[in-house]
């Protein structure tokens, strides 16, 4: 059935703002991202454990900033309540766009890292159905399952009848679901509680000191937890203390990204005026790298994958030089992209075939 005339303008319209804060802690996400792939191993210890806080956490407080995300599209606080199968389309068509896009990008491109834009998609349409549950429930729900998915997800790495049917059937899907290296089962509970939050007021100042300290609070009990039980290369480790390590290392990564969230909007929107200002001129280059994901991270793939050598009879793109251009080079790109065009250029493809082209300049993407 075609919608009445006018009702994709009203769904258009109403998207949340912009939140700067949000937008920074993804530009952070991103820069782990750069520093996870091209990073050199490292020769000493102490530098090594610092690279290794790239591993995981990036990726992670990606997925919660895209919970957040589809939380302003769809309204942030104030939810539509029209159009809501318009909108549901237009999110269909850009997560079907991003699929194709990230399996473009394997097939021909072939960089040396797992590439996260066909899982994104698919995550897309898992979340559809679950876009306009209420904040509360969202979170909780959220936070369940993510008490359990990575868990599950890495139970499934040491069922053999799980690999046979992965091997036997449709490899892709089940990679995406739940084998890959970023399954949707762990992604989609931790948008859910990005999503939540959003509906909550993401920069409330009631609600960011909340989210803050219940974050801190997971991170604080979790993450000296996981140092307690089997590492994930511990060979004698049961797959069950497999399971329980990866459950609550996400728990913490995520509490970690939720006190990146709050840090970020409290000192770009809630602090003292003078403080807010200094801060979103010093964070502007990330907030712009934020603000255009899908543009930073399809050029670092291109970037990564030109940059492959063969070095030592191994096929590598790594190299302190490539990590800093990258980090440097993206804030540089975004920012006077940002400042002097706007939206980021496959943001706006993005949009217009998505049908969102005549959406408020200042709304959420």
């Amino acid at each position: 059935m075609t919608a009445p005339a006018g009702l994709g303008a009203r769904v258009r319209d109403r998207p949340a703002p912009r939140v700067d804060g949000i937008d920074a802690a993804r530009g952070l996400a991103l820069i782990g991202m750069f520093v996870a792939h091209v990073a050199p191993v490292a020769a000493t210890p102490e530098v090594a454990e610092l690279i290794a806080i790239a591993d995981e956490r990036p990726r992670l407080l990606f997925a919660l900033t895209a919970g957040f995300g589809l939380g302003f599209l769809t309204g942030g606080t104030r939810p539509v309540t029209e159009g809501r199968g318009v909108l549901r389309r237009q999110l269909a068509v850009r997560a079907v766009i991003l699929v194709a896009l990230g399996l473009l990008i394997a097939a021909t491109l072939h960089p040396l890292v797992f590439i996260i834009l066909d899982v994104y998609g698919v995550a897309f349409l898992v979340m559809l159905p679950l876009l306009f549950l209420p904040a509360r429930v969202a979170v909780v729900v959220g936070a369940g399952l993510l008490a359990v998915a990575p868990g599950v997800a890495t139970a499934a790495q040491y069922s053999q009848e799980l690999l046979i049917a992965r091997e036997s059937g449709p490899r892709l899907l089940w990679d995406w679901l739940l084998t890959g290296a970023y399954p949707v089962i762990v992604w989609v509970p931790v948008m859910l509680i990005g999503l939540g939050l959003a509906r909550m007021g993401a920069a409330d100042p009631r609600v960011v000191p909340r989210y803050a300290l219940a974050g801190a609070i997971t991170a604080v009990v979790m993450l000296p937890l996981t140092r307690l039980l089997p590492a994930e290369a511990d060979a004698t480790a049961t797959p069950a203390e497999h399971a329980v390590s990866a459950s609550a290392l996400a728990l913490g990564n995520v509490g970690l990204g939720l006190v990146v969230v709050a840090t970020m909007v409290m000192l770009t929107a809630l602090a003292r005026p003078a403080v807010t200002r200094i801060a979103g001129a010093v964070l502007s280059p990330v907030t712009a790298m934020g603000a255009m994901p899908l543009t930073i991270y399809t050029l670092h793939l291109v970037v990564i994958s030109a940059a492959k050598r063969v070095e030592d009879g191994f096929v590598t793109d790594d190299s302190w030089g490539l990590t800093i251009g990258l980090i440097a080079g993206g804030m540089a790109f975004a920012w006077l992209w940002r400042r002097f065009l706007g939206r980021g250029p496959l943001e706006r493809l993005l949009r217009a075939a998505s049908g969102r082209s005549g959406a408020a300049a200042g709304g959420a993407d």
